[in-house]
Order: C-alpha cells, then structure tokens, then sequence
C-alpha cells in the first residue's frame, strides 16, 4: 500500500485543528505548516503526532509548496484546518492511493456557513465546489501569489471522488462578508506587484459575468440570500482589488 501523507496549512486554527487532525489520521503521516502562528497550534498539532513546520510566508503559494515538499509520502492528502475528511471520503482515499494510476482527483466539497450547508452558488474565487486535494507528491506546484495562487500540474488527471469533504468556510454571513476585505487586499497586493493593464470597466463587466456565473448557471438562487451575497461577492472581488490596488498603497 503506497504511503499517503495528510498536509495541513494553517495560522492560528488552536481552535479548529484538532478536529481536522482527527479526521486525517487514517494517513501514515501528518504534516503541519504553521504560518506565524502564536496560538496554541503547534501543541495541538503535536498531540495528534503531526509533523510540525513553523515559518513565516507573506505568499500562500509559497507555504503550500513548503508544506508539499516536507511530506515523505508518494501520496498527499491536502486540507486546510477548517475542513473534516468523514469516514467515507477517508476509505475512497485509502482505496485511491492503493488502486489510482493517475497522478491526481478531485474531491467535491460541501461548504458550510455557520451550521447552514450551501451546496449551489460557489466559485469565482470565493469559494470551492471541488478542488484537486488528492495528489502525487511532485505533481501539484503552488503558483507565486498570495491568495488564490494558480496551479500547475503534471500527469492526468483520475475520476473525481464522490465522497464530499466537509469545509466550514466561515462561521456566518457576516464573517464571509468580512472575508472579502481580507481576500481583496491580498489580491491588490499581486495586482500592484505585477502591474495591473486592465481597465475599470473591463471589472466591473467581470462583476456581471462572475455573478450570473454563480447565481444562474451555478444555481446560486436555490441557496436564498446566501447564494445572493455569495454571487455578489464573487462578483465584487476582482473588482474590488483592482480599485484597492489603484488608490490605496501597501
């Protein structure tokens, strides 16, 4: 049976980390990167026998990578501290790194707001409705950027899994709208370093286009007012950074 590491990434999660670590100890080896943590991570870590790597990275790309090249395993589970692996998901993984020829998979998700599951309406860069989780060690490399970094792969790609992995994307509404103050300014930052040659207008044709994405073709409107501020969002975050990028400094 091949070895299958579980990656986390995370900063400042005392909180929800030990529930996470819980739910990966199926693999052989756990891994932690702690990102200018000053909480109590690192012991809660260390309870569950993780593997703890502590540092300080400005770019979220650059500690995923961090974090992929310390695992030892030919096989990574990647999560994030705010997301449970269920009993079923964890089987369907075990049997994928036994049996999988292909270098990686998708795994769905079910992305909760405080105990509120919100299943449709996801994407656009403020959220995941299926992410690439499950890979071959030196497969998936992280881009440079510091939210939302790009990916590139190598070797094709296997049937997704249909076990869901459980993320807790935020406590409530009024903390997923807070979010897109973080998530923006983060984006601004890329923005400014890379320069930014596109117009105003071609944003705000974006923050149309990403909200009917997400609000009409995604089913956003079977959510309620959930999936109308989570297309609104979508919608604004580009837009949004450009604007911070413009007129405000670092």
């Amino acid at each position: 049976m091949s070895k299958l590491s579980a990656l986390i990434v995370a900063r400042n999660e005392e909180a929800r980390l030990p529930a996470c670590l819980a739910a990966v100890a199926f693999a052989d080896e756990i891994v932690v990167v702690l990102d200018r943590t000053t909480d109590a991570s690192r012991a809660a870590a260390e309870k569950f026998g993780a593997r703890v790597i502590e540092g300080g990275w400005e770019v979220e790309g650059d500690r995923r990578n961090a974090g992929i090249a310390a695992c030892a395993g030919p096989w990574i589970l990647e999560v994030d501290a705010d997301e449970i692996v269920p009993p079923e998901l964890a089987a369907e993984i075990r049997a994928a790194v036994t049996n999988s020829t292909a270098s990686r998979h998708l795994i769905p998700v079910d992305n909760y707001i405080g105990e509120r599951l919100v299943r449709y309406g996801w994407g656009a860069s403020f959220g995941k409705n299926a992410y690439p989780g499950l890979f071959r060690k030196g497969t998936k490399i992280w881009g440079r950027e510091r939210v939302h970094p790009s990916l590139k792969f190598d070797g094709a790609e296997g049937a997704p899994l249909t076990a869901r992995l459980i993320h807790h994307v935020d406590r409530s509404l009024s903390e997923t709208i807070r979010r897109l103050d973080r998530y923006t300014s983060a984006r601004a930052a890329d923005l400014r370093a890379k320069g930014d040659p596109d117009p105003t207008s071609r944003y705000v044709r974006r923050f149309f286009s990403r909200f009917w994405k997400c609000y009409v073709a995604r089913k956003g409107y079977r959510e309620g007012g959930y999936g109308l501020v989570i297309a609104a969002l979508a919608g604004l975050y580009p837009l949004v950074s450009h604007l911070k990028a413009k007129y405000e400094k670092e």
